[in-house]
């Protein structure tokens, strides 16, 4: 057993009872199924003592109505968090840095929504921002991966899990009646309200997550654009690829030569990236980017990638299959000074003058694909 559970008494229990008045209706449903009711409900829960040292994570694992919400309480009250109809999701948090953390941490990382109010978003969306925001200690989280599909589901406590431990946020408890997610979060510690048992931390490793890539059209891309961080345009000459996992769509990465003249190898450089909202927090972009790196590679062409995404671009500043550029970390607004003074005289580019006003002032990173060493 866990040693944070030593002396922990499984066996006892206390009686809760529960009251509602006796009506006409309550009268004619109890009588029709010959169920005998006086209007009291009684039911019996574990007495469950909390751990005696700290931990990152503790969950609370069980079917509906076995009690998961009321131990939950033995730590604390969740905290009921207030959307402002009229301000954008990332807004609510203490600043910009914050925003981009904890939003990033839950596996939401569409910069477009991350500037929506909270009740436009999804089900799915609603789950993962509500969870940002109660992040830190002590925190306690109730129907935990209750109201998403398991992909999401998977997804999202794969990356809290991580998160939760890289910062060492203290004693998260939560409670759910899917087991599937403990391969994923990986606990400290769970509690089964089934068999009144705490089980340490011998877990399996999750799963690989195996992805089937194809080459496909830039009809495809339709399907991605609105969940680019940028823009929804595409090169009509790009080379494009399809990432799928367990049957679902799941990414779309795409590439196109740098100009002639630029370097004096063949070149090219990353395009379009986009995974899917549902399957964010898995690290798929990351590796479906190295992917196609290490494709050209082998072929002998050298791969360029350049972002203005926080976590892809952090992530690659780290990695030892990536090498920084000369550009990067440098912000554009000289080069886009260039082309802003083009446009304003009537030269001929793709970009408008407002699309070239909002990129100017973003800081981006560039990097080359080395491989492993």
């Amino acid at each position: 057993m866990n040693s944070l559970f030593q002396d922990y008494e499984l066996k006892q229990t206390k009686e809760l009872v529960s009251k509602v008045n006796v009506n006409d209706i309550t009268k004619e449903i109890s009588t029709a199924f010959d169920y005998e009711f006086d209007g009291k409900t009684k039911f019996e829960l574990p007495l469950f003592r909390k751990p005696k040292d700290d931990f990152n994570i503790g969950l609370i694992v069980g079917p509906s109505g076995s009690g998961k919400s009321n131990i939950l309480k033995e730590f604390n009250e969740e905290e009921n968090i207030e959307w402002k109809h009229d301000e954008a999701v990332c807004s609510h948090f203490s600043n910009h840095d914050e925003a981009i953390d904890k939003l990033s941490a839950v596996g939401f990382n569409s910069i477009p929504s991350w500037l929506k109010p909270y009740h436009v978003l999804s089900t799915g969306e609603k789950f993962r921002v509500d969870l940002a925001k109660r992040l830190k200690d002590n925190a306690v989280i109730d129907e935990f991966t209750s109201v998403v599909d398991r992909n999401v589901a998977k997804s999202c406590a794969n990356a809290l899990g991580k998160y939760i431990k890289k910062q060492n946020i203290k004693n998260v408890v939560f409670a759910s009646c899917h087991y599937d997610i403990i391969d994923w979060l990986q606990p400290d510690w769970v509690f089964d309200t089934t068999s009144n048992k705490v089980v340490g931390r011998r877990w399996e490793r999750r799963s690989k997550i195996v992805l089937e890539i194809f080459p496909c059209r830039v009809e495809i891309w339709p399907l991605f654009r609105e969940h680019h961080y940028l823009t929804q345009d595409i090169n009509k000459g790009a080379r494009c690829w399809l990432a799928i996992w367990n049957g679902y769509p799941v990414g779309f990465e795409s590439a196109i030569p740098l100009p002639t003249g630029t370097i004096k190898e063949k070149c090219w450089r990353e395009h379009r990236l986009v995974i899917l909202p549902d399957f964010q927090g898995l690290s798929i972009g990351a590796k479906f980017s190295e992917w196609l790196g290490e494709s050209y590679k082998r072929q002998n062409i050298r791969f360029f990638s350049k972002t203005a995404h926080p976590r892809l671009g952090e992530y690659r500043e780290f990695s030892d299959k990536w090498k920084a550029t000369s550009s990067n970390k440098k912000n554009l607004s000289k080069a886009y000074m260039n082309d802003l003074d083009r446009v304003r005289s009537g030269g001929n580019l793709i970009q408008n003058e407002n699309s070239i006003m909002r990129h100017m002032n973003r800081v981006c990173y560039s990097h080359e694909y080395i491989g492993s060493k």
